[in-house]
């Protein structure tokens, strides 16, 4: 393969979610990790990328020194763009993860699009709920008996996402039985995310919960890049749609992980 098609390739692998790791592009490309951080060079060079830590991400107005930023942004699609993808998807998944809460219980709902489907079937369980998302507060604040804690943090305005960097705590001092978390991608490698700041933020949450719950689409599963949040053998349950693969579905209960297909 050409240097030319491999530096297209490069940047079609890109644009889903503005960032590609190096693994994939290893696997992607099948050319060797000396000429991958060749083409990469020459793309930086060019103005096109930023390499970062793990792999590259798409030049953004920030990187090429344009527009003054709104405030810290995460690699990945933004939600406003992704809040319309998988929607009926993602509808009933929420409800099979609402399904799962007790009456009175403290749940903690990392921000995400399908997290976000949850907010309506919580209302009268009289929850109180650990978010780090200000949609999910938003979407929660008219129910009244729903008690709301939200994290300290720099505010991500792309995904309305409170994040703090890595090694700072940032968590009221809150234990939950359960976590429901969505993911970039999912595949035998693990649970994965486009953003290192992200993985950082979960894993605290990951930490002071008893039960993982993953919540993703099926188009989860094709896309098999990003930065690992954990292991499947972490997560407890996983809840999709009925679109998952055979193949990914086997490697999820070989894991140990319980299936719910939502309908």
């Amino acid at each position: 393969m050409h240097a030319n098609e491999r530096e297209r390739r490069i940047i079609d692998a890109m644009q889903p979610t503005g960032f590609v790791s190096y693994r994939a592009l290893e696997s992607m490309l099948s050319a060797s990790p000396a000429t991958i951080r060749r083409d990469l060079t020459r793309l930086e060079e060019q103005g096109a990328i930023v390499r970062v830590h793990g792999g590259a991400k798409l030049v953004g107005e920030d990187d090429a020194g344009g527009s003054v930023s709104n405030g810290p942004t995460l690699l990945g699609t933004p939600f406003d763009q992704s809040i319309t993808e998988n929607l009926v998807a993602k509808q009933a998944i929420g409800r099979a993860a609402a399904a799962l809460c007790r009456a009175g219980e403290g749940i903690m709902v990392d921000g995400g699009t399908t997290t976000l489907q949850m907010c309506p079937h919580l209302d009268g369980l009289g929850l109180q709920v650990l978010t780090n998302s200000l949609h999910i507060v938003n979407a929660l604040l008219p129910q009244p008996t729903t008690r709301i804690l939200v994290p300290s943090g720099a505010l991500f305005r792309e995904q309305n996402i409170i994040l703090a960097p890595a090694g700072e705590e940032s968590m009221p001092r809150f234990h939950a039985p359960k976590l429901f978390m969505g993911a970039a991608s999912v595949g035998p490698q693990g649970v994965m995310q486009a953003d290192v700041v992200l993985v950082a933020a979960e894993r605290r949450l990951i930490d002071r919960a008893e039960q993982l719950i993953l919540m993703v689409d099926s188009s989860k599963f094709h896309n098999r890049s990003g930065t690992i949040v954990c292991g499947l053998d972490e997560v407890d349950i996983l809840i999709t749609d009925a679109g998952i693969p055979a193949a990914a579905a086997r490697q999820v209960e070989a894991a140990g992980v319980e299936l719910v297909v939502a309908t």
